[in-house]
């Protein structure tokens, strides 16, 4: 998907040590030379779903009214056979582990199945993957597995680091954040999937004291979401202020957007670049 339709973008597919099938799209700002100017990498999630929407935006680097700090960035999808299901595989690789099912969740899969925009199998193949969720282990594959390769290949330079995901997305790079991980110096949360009051977000937040993690945190939800009359997406706001709230660092970073959740990635990806990567 996507592969050659993407100018500066190379793709290649990389099995884990789990024996899970990642494709990875890296775009490269035009007329870039890594020999001369070693670059830090962006590492954004849903590969399949945002590398066309996020991807392009890398032309913001020669803005002349807002220049983006330079980077390359990596766009971390699923490949093959897989690359059709990435919908449900991404709640494997980016929940947390132990994260309760939000029965506002569970009330909007049994809505889209009675709608007709999901059929049975699909909804239950949806809720079978909430019930075993492995954020951990796909951290370690973008940090100890993913990371080394771009870094060799690319040559990145050593530092200045990002990571930026929605959704669920933004819910996995919320639990990174919270776990101190010092590959990233910036994480951008899009509309983070906090469905439940019992999160293990939450757990989390009660175990970083006074001092919260290095790294710069920006979130961002959307007021159609709030203001809405989809229940699912009226309790992730709320539990996403719940969160910012909590966060009193000056670290720690925010932004409501006119968007709705399917149309905010974008707006939420430029709003990360704009705050964590200006010069």
């Amino acid at each position: 998907m996507w592969q050659g339709c993407l100018a500066d973008t190379d793709y290649f597919e990389m099995r884990s040590t789990g024996g899970r099938d990642y494709g990875i799209w890296v775009t490269t700002p035009p007329g870039h030379d890594p020999a001369t100017t070693p670059l830090p990498a962006v590492y954004v999630l849903d590969g399949n779903w945002a590398v066309g929407q996020t991807a392009p935006l890398i032309v913001t680097q020669a803005d002349p009214m807002q220049q983006i700090q330079p980077y390359l960035q990596v766009s971390v999808g699923y490949a093959g056979e897989e690359a059709q299901h990435w919908a449900r595989l991404r709640n494997r690789d980016l929940v947390p582990p132990g994260e309760p099912i939000a029965q506002e969740l569970v009330d909007a899969v049994e809505t889209g199945l009675q709608s007709g925009a999901m059929t049975r199998e699909t909804a239950d193949a949806y809720l079978a993957e909430l019930r075993d969720t492995h954020a951990d282990t796909f951290l370690s594959f973008l940090t100890g597995e993913l990371h080394p390769r771009i870094e060799r290949d690319y040559r990145t330079s050593p530092s200045g680091h990002g990571l930026f995901g929605y959704s669920y997305g933004g819910l996995f790079t919320l639990y990174t954040w919270l776990t101190g991980n010092t590959l990233f110096e910036s994480i951008g949360a899009g509309s983070p999937g906090v469905a439940s009051e019992d999160s293990q977000i939450f757990s989390q937040l009660g175990t970083i004291g006074d001092r919260p993690p290095h790294a710069k945190l920006h979130v961002t939800f959307n007021e159609r979401e709030l203001l809405g009359d989809l229940a699912v997406y009226q309790t992730i706001t709320r539990n996403t202020a719940t969160v910012l709230h909590r966060l009193t660092s000056r670290s720690v970073t925010s932004a409501v957007l006119h968007e709705t959740h399917v149309t905010g990635l974008q707006a939420s990806f430029l709003s990360y670049l704009r705050t964590c990567r200006a010069r």
